[in-house]
């Protein structure tokens, strides 16, 4: 199956592209578009690929679905589009950025700018109906999301895989801790941030573990 995703990436996963579920995954993402309203709009479904090739990821932070509220998702974990209100859990994401280091994030909620820098913002599930949360939830997006994780897992090295809440956890469970750093907390949401999610000082402890390790960090505030 010819699919139109970053070079790099396109190799890296090539085993899965005529694998049965994404064959299915395939056919039902595209009736989904062509029966209703779909986020992100159909050639950002990739973005967090696009925007950050297999040999230049050093940070894979995990979310769940896209946002399904008008004009929020643009294929990144926790962004939105440029102009767009920030939702209550990036709001507390830039909340904590700025306890941790001490810095003020910009006013814009797009986060490619942290993907130019190679942070692979990855959602579980990459396509959602409009207005409808977890609703391409179980059609093969967790098993295509998961061969990415594992690829970077077992062939990179001193990666920071940053796992938010429950969900992120269990997805990330194979990950050699020995091999990478793995951060928990917590989700941002407005119903669990409280319980640890501040404080938890992510952004610091990924960019000390990178420069441990010869890597550059992450100019988490910068535009």
């Amino acid at each position: 199956m010819n699919v139109r995703i970053e070079q790099s990436w396109k190799e890296a996963l090539g085993d899965e592209w005529d694998k049965d579920y994404f064959i299915r995954l395939t056919d039902f993402v595209r009736t989904r578009y062509g029966q209703r309203l779909v986020y992100p709009p159909a050639g950002q479904i990739f973005a967090a690929f696009d925007a950050c090739p297999f040999d230049k990821v050093k940070v894979v932070i995990l979310g769940q679905d896209p946002y399904p509220g008008v004009g929020q998702a643009n294929g990144l974990c926790f962004s939105v589009n440029p102009g767009v209100e920030l939702p209550r859990s990036l709001q507390n994401i830039y909340k904590e950025i700025s306890s941790d280091l001490g810095c003020t994030p910009p006013a814009s909620g797009d986060l490619s700018r942290w993907a130019r820098q190679g942070v692979l913002l990855l959602n579980s599930t990459l396509t959602v109906d409009a207005g409808a949360p977890a609703s391409h939830q179980n059609q093969g997006w967790e098993t295509f999301t998961d061969a990415a994780i594992r690829k970077l897992a077992e062939e990179r090295e001193h990666l920071v895989f940053i796992l938010w809440g429950a969900y992120a956890q269990r997805k990330g469970e194979f990950i050699d801790r020995s091999r990478h750093c793995v951060i928990t907390s917590p989700h941002p949401s407005p119903l669990s941030a409280s319980r640890g999610f501040f404080g938890s000082r992510p952004f610091s402890r990924a960019n000390a573990y990178l420069v441990e390790h010869g890597i550059a960090p992450v100019d988490w505030c910068g535009i």
